[in-house]
């Protein structure tokens, strides 16, 4: 059985660049020195048992550092990502302080077979990006959500 996981992708019109999306760097010392496709909407794994509009929500709280600002979530649908994982995703129109975020953190063994048990936060910062510098930075697996989201607003 495939992973599932769910996620939200927040958006805003700004009056010079146009509509920009909210994304985070994922953390963790793979990703550290990577950019282009280095980036993710705010995400999680859940079971079959959750609701995945909930984990959507949930998820951006744990990786953001405060609740979603928008309670009005439009499916995005599906999307299938690299290594399988299927990700459902919502949008929602929102601001979000981008510098303000503080992500919850995972243990990883580093370095590799150390035996020392390290912390790193999921996202390592967020920011607001331009649709097109977004396709350059999200991994490949959901910048279909942007060409959903686009739809969504015409």
């Amino acid at each position: 059985m495939p992973r599932t996981s769910a996620g939200l992708l927040l958006y805003r019109r700004h009056p010079d660049r146009g509509v920009e999306v909210l994304v985070g760097h994922m953390g963790g010392p793979f990703w550290a020195r990577k950019d282009a496709g280095a980036w993710s909407i705010p995400k999680g794994e859940h079971g079959p048992d959750e609701e995945p509009r909930d984990v959507a929500l949930r998820e951006f709280a744990e990786e953001m550092g405060s609740a979603a600002p928008a309670t009005d979530l439009v499916p995005l649908g599906e999307v299938r990502q690299s290594g399988g994982k299927r990700l459902t995703a919502w949008a929602a129109e929102g601001d979000f302080d981008a510098a303000a975020a503080v992500s919850n953190t995972f243990p990883l063994e580093w370095p590799p077979r150390s035996g020392r048990l390290q912390e790193f936060p999921e996202i390592d910062r967020a920011a607001w990006l331009p649709l097109d510098e977004a396709r350059e930075k999200l991994v490949r697996g959901q910048v279909p959500l942007l060409d959903r989201l686009l739809d969504l607003l015409r």
